[in-house]
């Protein structure tokens, strides 16, 4: 029995020894645990950024080499759009050089970094940079963005500002070099040569937003980038692997036709146009007529702030182009040969006249009943050239599409730009009607078709150049490194458009528009000859209707006429209800401008200045009550030649007047006033213009400051009540 007690209990001695082990074994694996999910965590709440961090700079990758976007130039070298450095600056508040030591060299460089900041930058205080400094130094920030997007000349002065100046390593300042384009000369040929932008998408995908030059040619100008295989270690220090580089391709320069000086002329004259006519956009090419290079291409579009800057491409912008399409239908009724030249078309004298059913109508009356071929041209008869072209294809409307193809006005121009528009021609098909012939009718003056401004002055170069069309083109060469690797000639289009007798004729026509037809004013003086076309067209398109009251002015021709060196088109489109919108008055003084400092720098190469348009300090225009201007006169005992009076003119026909100079002399000369017709009430003074209008029961809408200078309807005008007259003065 007392041996069954004993074994008894050495067993139970036995079982609570091997409890305890296992007791004490499970402590220690619970105490074990507790200490490695301890460790863990504080590892990844408190070292995890740098323990990170050393796990992604301990590897290998491949860096991009980034290629150097190419330079667009001028055709005689000048810059026009070129990459330059930008600096993005960062610091990593972690770098063993600000950490070290407790962080003592940041905090005994940190006051005079900060007052150095707000010194140069000025865009927050000393104290303010301080803070800023301090809490990312705290939240040991590895990538604090301290400065965004600096010049050159800022990045040289920051690299000697305290701290930075020691190196990276010390500092902790990382720098990050991109590029910024650049377009030197601003506003000129701003939109021709166009913009390179890069973005990112909603993927975080690099994109590229290009138009222009700089789209149409992006490919060569962007180059390849480089590769190169570096390793990183602790830090984040990239070490280059010795013979794994692929050096970038740099991007090609592109050379273009753009002269400068001509450029900066299209764009002086056509913006001085532009800020007086309030219109939303215009444009102004001129062209190498012997090569087709394209040596100014401006276009102007009106901001919401009233500014105008090159904003789009409306050189290429296809619309209805008005009488300048005229061109088009004196080739094609002479080449087909159902009219000649000097063949007389009766246009009737009241202006309108029915052309196969439809009543078509002219801008101006005509003095003469009937018109020579040129003459409806130089004119701008829309009656006229509308029965010519009924004559010569009145039985088949589908005919002429024939002449206009080869005259390139039905497809894309050839210009080396991306996006073009096409033109854009109405049904000419007498399937369904008369429809197409109608159509057929409103095409020979400029309406249902749209071509670019481009498309009429490659037309109007074609004339010039004695029948050969020539390519429109912008680049000249592409070079790279100083050597040219492509070189882009001029190419022909036609050889040949018409028959030269045509072309003659053409040439003929063009020229007497400007000596006697709808551009004389606008030319007379000019000390060398000119030939061309105004077109001025009745703007519905998009929202615009009809009714807006919006036109189209435009002049295209060449000089000199007898040797033309240089075609050139102006288009603007007006302001609703403009007092001006024809193409004589709008377009053609900013061509005259133009054609006047080319031919003086580049035709006779003499100073501009020798044809400028000078002010005669004698000369002047006013309007008003007769005598009234009388009473002035006498006041200030300045003599006048009374041609009232010695007309011995009526009471009733002598209260309004005109006051002029002639031969050094003033002249007060009578105007009369009839009921229903409205007068001319250019150079009065507002007084007078609505004490006579509204007494003719007419409703007056004033436009600007000083006395008259455009009437909304022109004088002469049957009138009737209620109608509404726009007065613009300056």
């Amino acid at each position: 029995m007392e041996i069954k007690t004993n074994t008894t209990k050495r067993a139970l001695e036995v079982k609570r020894d091997i409890l305890w082990r296992v007791y004490l074994s499970f402590l220690g694996i619970t105490v074990l645990s507790i200490f490695v999910l301890g460790r863990a965590f504080y590892i990844q709440k408190f070292q995890g950024d740098h323990w990170r961090s050393m796990s992604d700079s301990l590897h290998q990758r491949f860096v991009a080499l980034e290629a150097e976007r190419g330079t667009i130039y001028s055709e005689d070298g000048q810059m026009l759009s070129t990459s330059i450095p930008i600096f993005d600056i960062y610091i990593d508040f972690n770098a063993d050089g600000l950490r070290e030591k407790k962080g003592k060299r940041f905090h005994e460089n940190v006051d005079s970094f900060a007052i150095a900041l707000a010194d140069y930058f000025k865009d927050k205080s000393s104290a303010q940079y301080k803070k800023d400094l301090y809490s990312a130094f705290k939240k040991n920030a590895r990538y604090y963005p301290l400065k965004k997007k600096l010049s050159f000349e800022d990045y040289k002065v920051f690299r000697e500002f305290p701290l930075v100046r020691m190196g990276r390593n010390r500092s902790g300042v990382i720098v990050e070099v991109s590029s910024k384009r650049e377009t030197p000369f601003g506003l000129l040929a701003n939109r021709t040569i166009g913009l390179s932008r890069e973005f990112k998408d909603e993927n975080n995908n690099a994109k590229k937003l290009n138009v222009g030059l700089e789209k149409s040619y992006d490919t060569l100008l962007s180059g390849h980038d480089g590769l190169k295989l570096v390793r990183f270690i602790a830090g984040g220090t990239a070490i280059p692997i010795e013979g794994s580089q692929t050096d970038p391709d740099h991007g090609k320069d592109v050379f273009t036709t753009i002269d400068v000086n001509m450029q900066d002329i299209a764009e002086t004259a056509l913006m001085r146009m532009m800020q007086q006519c309030e219109g939303p956009y215009g444009t102004a090419i001129v062209m190498e007529t012997n090569t087709g290079k394209i040596k100014a291409m401006a276009n102007l579009g009106r901001r919401s702030d009233g500014s105008y800057w090159e904003d789009d491409n409306y050189a290429l912008r296809v619309t209805e182009p008005g009488s300048t399409i005229k061109l088009a239908t004196l080739l094609s009724v002479l080449e087909k040969g159902s009219s000649k030249i000097d063949d007389m078309v009766e246009v009737g004298g009241t202006g309108k006249k029915e052309v196969a059913g439809k009543i078509v109508t002219d801008a101006e009356r005509h003095r003469a009943t009937s018109l020579s071929v040129k003459g409806c041209f130089a004119h701008s008869s829309n009656v006229g050239m509308s029965m010519l072209a009924y004559k010569a294809f009145g039985n088949n409307p589908s005919e002429i599409k024939d002449y206009y193809h080869k005259f390139h006005l039905d497809k894309r121009s050839p210009i080396d730009l991306t996006n073009v528009p096409r033109p854009s021609m109405a049904p000419l098909s007498t399937k369904n009607g008369e429809a197409g012939l109608h159509n057929m009718l409103w095409m020979s003056f400029g309406y249902a078709i749209q071509v670019s401004p481009l498309h009429t002055l490659t037309l109007y170069n074609a004339v010039a150049n004695n029948g050969r069309m020539m390519k429109p083109y912008l680049v000249s060469n592409i070079q790279s490194n100083g050597i040219i690797t492509k070189q882009y000639q001029p190419e022909v289009l036609e050889e040949s458009i018409c028959k030269p007798e045509v072309i003659k004729a053409a040439r003929t026509s063009m020229e007497a528009t400007v000596i006697d037809g709808t551009a004389t004013r606008a030319f007379k003086g000019v000390p060398f000859t000119i030939a061309g076309k105004t077109g001025t067209s009745h703007v519905a398109d998009g929202p615009i209707k009809y009714s807006h009251g919006v036109y189209q002015a435009t002049f295209v021709g060449y000089f000199p006429a007898d040797n033309p060196q240089f075609t050139c088109i102006v288009l603007i489109r007006t302001k609703p209800h403009a007092a001006s919108h024809y193409g004589g008055t709008v377009a053609a003084p900013v061509f005259r401008e133009i054609a006047t400092k080319l031919y003086a720098m580049y035709v006779e190469k003499k100073d501009p200045s020798l044809y400028a348009a000078k002010k005669d300090s004698t000369g002047f225009y006013y309007a008003g009550y007769a005598s009234d201007i009388k009473n002035v006169y006498n006041t200030v005992n300045m003599e006048y030649d009374d041609s009232i009076a010695q007309n011995n003119l009526p009471t009733g026909q002598a209260g309004w007047a005109t006051v002029y100079a002639r031969n050094n002399k003033t002249i007060v000369k009578s105007t009369t006033v009839r009921k229903q017709v409205m007068p001319n009430v250019r150079g009065m003074g507002l007084k007078d213009a609505i004490y006579l209008l509204e007494n003719m029961g007419l409703k007056v809408d004033i436009r600007g400051k000083g006395k008259i200078t455009m009437q909304s309807v022109a004088p002469g005008t049957a009138l009737t009540a209620g109608v509404t007259v726009i007065l613009e003065l300056s």
